[in-house]
C-alpha cells in the first residue's frame, strides 16, 4: 500500500477525517437554522453520519473529550434525520405520486401533505432546539478544541499497512453474515434456493413479515459503506467495485423501506388503511415495492455467491 518512506499512521488519517467532517457540519449549521435551502440539512446530516463513522473507525487511535462520542453524535443526527426524512417524503409524494393520481385522490393526498407540512414545522423547532442545546454546543466546543490540539492513544502510531485489514474485516464480516440476506431464501440440502415470488400481494406479505430484517441490513450496508470509504484511497479498482456494490445494496433497500415509511406515515395522517382512502396510490406503492424487490434479488444473489464473498474478504486483506 505504501513504501517504507511514506508510512501513513492511524493518527494522521484520523485527524484528516475528523477535521473534514467537522467542517462540513459547522459549514451548514447556520443554513439549517435558517431553513431556506433543504440541501443544508442534507449536508449537515451526512456530515454527522460520516463523523460518527470516522470516530467509530478510529476510536482505537484517538483520545477524545468526554462529549465527543458516537452516542452523542447519533442523538444529534437522529433529530436532523427526522426532519430530513420528512423533506424527502414530502418531495416524493409531490413529485412522484401526486401527478399520477385521479383528481379525487389528488385532493385527499394534498390535504395529507398539508398535515405533514405542519408536522415538519414541529420537527424544525426540535432541530433548532437541538442545535441550540447543551449536547450539540458542548460537542462542538470540545471537537474544535480537540482539532486545535489533538490527542491520541499509543495505537495512533500504528502504520495503516499493519492494521488496515483488521479494522475493516470485522464490519465486512458482520455485513456478510447479516440475517437480512436470507429473507425469502430457502435451503435445500445445504444449497440456497431463491424466492421466485412474482405476485405483488405475496411480495407485500413477505415484506410486512420480514421487512424489518431488510431495514436492519440496509443500516449495516450503510455502516459498511462508510467504513470502506474511510480507507478507499489505499485500495485499487476491485475494492472500489465492492464499495459501489455495497452502496447499491444500501440504496435499493432504502427504496423498499421508503415505501413502508410512506404508507405508515400516510395511514397515521388518514387514520385509516391507505387502500380505503387512496386505492390508486396504494396500488402505485404496491407496484413500486414489487419492482424494487425484484431489483433487490439481483444484489441478494450476488452477495450470497461464494465467489463474491471470498473476493470481498480477499480484497480487504490485500491492503
Amino acid at each position: 500500500m505504501n513504501d517504507s518512506n511514506n508510512v501513513v499512521t492511524l493518527k494522521e488519517l484520523a485527524d484528516g477525517a475528523i477535521a473534514k467532517h467537522s467542517r462540513r457540519i459547522f459549514k451548514h449549521e447556520a443554513g439549517v437554522l435558517k431553513d431556506k435551502d433543504p440541501e443544508d440539512l442534507h449536508q449537515m446530516r451526512v456530515g454527522m453520519r460520516r463523523l460518527r463513522s470516522a470516530i467509530a473507525g478510529f476510536t482505537l487511535a484517538m483520545d477524545l473529550p468526554k462529549n465527543v462520542t458516537v452516542k452523542n453524535i447519533a442523538k444529534i443526527g437522529h433529530s436532523l434525520g427526522k426532519l430530513r426524512d420528512l423533506d424527502v417524503l414530502l418531495a416524493v409524494l409531490n413529485d412522484n405520486y401526486l401527478p399520477l393520481l385521479p383528481t379525487k385522490e389528488q385532493k385527499k393526498l394534498a390535504k395529507a401533505i398539508e398535515s405533514l407540512g405542519k408536522k415538519r414545522q414541529h420537527e424544525l423547532k426540535q432541530v433548532r432546539k437541538t442545535l441550540n442545546g447543551k449536547l450539540y454546543l458542548n460537542l462542538k466546543q470540545e471537537l474544535n478544541a480537540w482539532l486545535e490540539e489533538p490527542k491520541y492513544t499509543v495505537f495512533g502510531d500504528y502504520s495503516l499497512d499493519f492494521v488496515l485489514p483488521d479494522l475493516l474485516l470485522p464490519q465486512v464480516c458482520q455485513f456478510l453474515l447479516h440475517p437480512g440476506w436470507l429473507v425469502g431464501v430457502n435451503f435445500q440440502e445445504g444449497e440456497i434456493e431463491f424466492s421466485t415470488i412474482l405476485n405483488m400481494d405475496a411480495i407485500d406479505r413477505l415484506l410486512k413479515l420480514e421487512g424489518s430484517l431488510l431495514h436492519d441490513l440496509r443500516k449495516s450496508a450503510k455502516k459498511t459503506r462508510y467504513s470502506l470509504e474511510l480507507f478507499s484511497q489505499f485500495y485499487g479498482e476491485s475494492y472500489h467495485l465492492y464499495l459501489k456494490k455495497t452502496e447499491g445494496v444500501q440504496e435499493i433497500l432504502g427504496q423498499i423501506q421508503d415505501i413502508h415509511v410512506l404508507i405508515e406515515v400516510l395511514e397515521k395522517v388518514l387514520r385509516s388503511p391507505i387502500g380505503e382512502k387512496l386505492p390508486e396510490l396504494a396500488g402505485l406503492f404496491l407496484k413500486t415495492q414489487s419492482q424494487k424487490w425484484l431489483e433487490w434479488q439481483i444484489s441478494q444473489k450476488q452477495f450470497l455467491a461464494d465467489k463474491t464473498r471470498t473476493e470481498f474478504r480477499q480484497i480487504i486483506q490485500q491492503a
